[in-house]
């Protein structure tokens, strides 16, 4: 029997991509910003396609079919329901909107025609997910469970805003959905606006900021109280009913009624870039909170009419790695897993398998612990020529090492000495996280360590957190949590024993004073709240990264490092070996290692970067 290849997109509203699954199996699966550098790219996803059909060697006139990982006829409907439903309000954004559509999106299947024919000719049909069941495909088909609980949550999708669905075998089943324009995304992209962070893209920032919040603090508990009387009703299945009255992202492009919120709530919307107030950080802590038991509720809910004792996650709530620890802790399933490419370019992965099982109904076989997707390293790898005539093309200067093994003792010193180190391996990262390829890698054990990767190397927020990447034999040592977190979507405490008290009064420090707190034998990594979102490294899934943190293990005596994205604020993460050397050249780094090449910015001459 002939192989089957299917191609899946998600475009046109925010994060393109495009996987490729052939008998079931992925291939390669990428983001378009990778290669475009716009970040967050929502454009037709040409370069990721053409990168995943050369991985996998397939010419386009073989697909047997192509999937797009919404339906735009169900938005349309959606979107005319919306401005009827809330005339005559919105007239503007509708005269704005409208013509958009008409021209193009009621045509999306003519727009994707057009922009694939450039890649050849094929006869494979054109086919469209709804886009909750493309989630609910990414979560359930690649996970290692025959039967689960699946529960989808974003912003919204056509109508649907979350829901709660089962996989059995080859098949999803919807149970249950919660309809735009109440949406548990919505609410938390709210709160991300109103905090002066961008939609969309600031939400981990709200997530980051939540556990400078004073838990017990009188505004805090009255931030949470008015929330929850005024601006969203919820129900003891998790399901909700948002106040529209307080909200404009029906009628118009701003998120929240301004004016409502701040005779509410006491607190001016933030204007980006302005000082972090501590009614800031409670209002976060707020919202996290309440965010934290709708999830759980709904998770409850998920085991009650599955009777399922796995669960699978996907949409963008999922990569709130707090909350998906909430459920963890709460002990409401036996196993969960979470689609590491939650959002929307996970929506292309998703499409292909839908379309593989769902339309093509072929037999899905799991074996017991073993997860199709057991790491994220999909995207493009680049050859030593390659590497080597990007060295070339920038006269860099660089000592290329034969044997792995010393270049990680060499780089293991340099970053037990404080040195910060761009790491470049092998395939690039599908998803939002670095996991060990394309990584900016630090010493967890020096108190600067923080401090010197946001404000010199990242150029962000002073009070963004830093992750652990942990061998997975050792992170119960360092860790409270019973299972590895090999994509960084779980939180863990970092366990007492390693723990240093607060100073007294902590409560009533400013925010810099208890974000340069030391806390814990490893405090670049151990968040204010004594957590940390950690990623377990397997020697199987990443051998060359497992094998750098095991030698920087024998230097030290510990098994982990700091690993944030080889990125600069406002840049999607590096794809390429040009990408990763000019990040290296336009910061402070002290070494970029590609490959088997090590750079030394000592040695590099002067450019406009540097």
């Amino acid at each position: 029997m002939s192989r089957i290849v299917i191609l899946g997109i998600s475009a046109f509203y925010h994060d393109s991509a495009a996987a490729l699954l052939i008998d079931g199996k992925i291939i390669a699966a990428a983001q378009e910003e990778r290669f475009s550098r716009i970040k967050n790219d929502s454009a037709f996803p040409k370069q990721a396609i053409r990168y995943v059909l050369e991985e996998a060697g397939i010419p386009f006139n073989e697909l047997n079919a192509i999937t797009f990982y919404d339906k735009p006829l169900l938005k349309f409907e959606r979107l005319l329901e919306t401005f009827h439903a809330f005339a005559p309000k919105g007239i503007r954004m509708f005269l704005k909107a409208i013509p958009i559509w008409i021209k193009e999106k009621l045509f999306t299947k003519n727009l994707l025609r057009k922009e694939l024919s450039q890649f050849g000719d094929s006869k494979a049909p054109i086919l469209f997910t709804e886009h909750h069941l493309s989630h609910a495909a990414s979560a359930f088909y690649p996970s290692p469970y025959d039967e689960a609980a699946i529960l989808t949550i974003d912003g919204v999708g056509e109508w649907a805003t979350a829901t709660i669905c089962i996989g059995k075998s080859n098949s999803i089943r919807i149970l249950k959905e919660l309809h735009f324009p109440h949406s548990i995304g919505l609410l938390y992209s709210a709160f991300t606006y109103y905090l002066g962070f961008k939609v969309n893209s600031g939400e981990y920032k709200v997530m980051g900021l939540a556990p400078y919040g004073h838990p017990n603090s009188e505004r805090t508990n009255s931030f949470r109280k008015k929330i929850c009387s005024e601006i969203v009703d919820i129900r003891d299945d998790g399901s909700l009913l948002l106040n529209m009255d307080y909200f404009n992202f029906t009628t118009k492009l701003t998120m929240t009624n301004d004016k409502k919120w701040e005779a509410l709530l006491g607190v001016s919307r933030r204007v980006s870039e302005a000082e972090i107030k501590q009614e800031h950080m409670d209002l976060a802590l707020a919202i996290q909170l309440i965010t934290e038991l709708i999830v759980v509720s709904l998770a409850k809910t998920a085991h009650k009419i599955t009777g399922c004792n796995n669960l699978v996650m996907a949409g963008g709530v999922a990569l709130n790695c707090v909350v998906n620890t909430k459920i963890l802790e709460a002990k409401i399933f036996e196993n969960i897993w979470v689609q590491p490419a939650a959002g929307d370019s996970g929506g292309s992965l998703g499409a292909a398998y839908a379309t593989h099982y769902i339309y093509f109904d072929n037999e899905r076989k799991v074996s017991d612990d073993v997860c199709q997707m057991n790491h994220t390293y999909l995207g493009p790898a680049y050859s030593c020529t390659e590497v080597k005539r990007t060295l070339t093309k920038y006269n860099a200067v660089y000592t290329h090492f034969e044997d792995f093994e010393k270049l990680t003792l060499f780089v293991s010193k340099k970053i037990a000495e404080g040195n910060i180190v761009g790491w470049f391996q092998g395939r690039m990262e599908f998803g939002p996280r670095a996991l060990g390829n394309r990584s900016i890698l630090a010493n967890p054990l020096l108190p600067e360590t923080q401090k010197k990767l946001n404000l010199r190397i990242k150029f962000r927020e002073a009070f963004r957190p830093f992750a652990p990447s942990v061998l997975e034999e050792d992170y119960q040592n360092y860790f409270a949590i019973d299972s590895p977190s090999p994509f960084m979507l779980f939180v863990a405490g970092v366990k007492k024993e390693i723990q240093k008290p607060e100073p007294e009064g902590h409560e009533n420090l400013d925010m810099y004073d208890r974000l340069y707190h030391l806390r814990s034998e490893i405090p670049a990594v151990t968040h204010v709240d004594y957590s940390a979102r950690l990623q377990t490294v397997s020697k199987i899934s990443n051998p060359r990264f497992w094998q750098l943190i095991t030698t920087f293990k024998k230097i030290t005596g510990y098994g982990m490092l700091v690993n944030t994205s080889f990125n600069v604020r406002g840049e999607p993460m590096v794809c390429s070996p040009d990408d990763a050397y000019l990040d290296f050249m336009r910061t402070e780094m002290n070494f970029l290692v590609m490959g088997n090449y090590v750079l030394d910015i000592k040695d590099q001459k002067e450019t406009p970067f540097h």
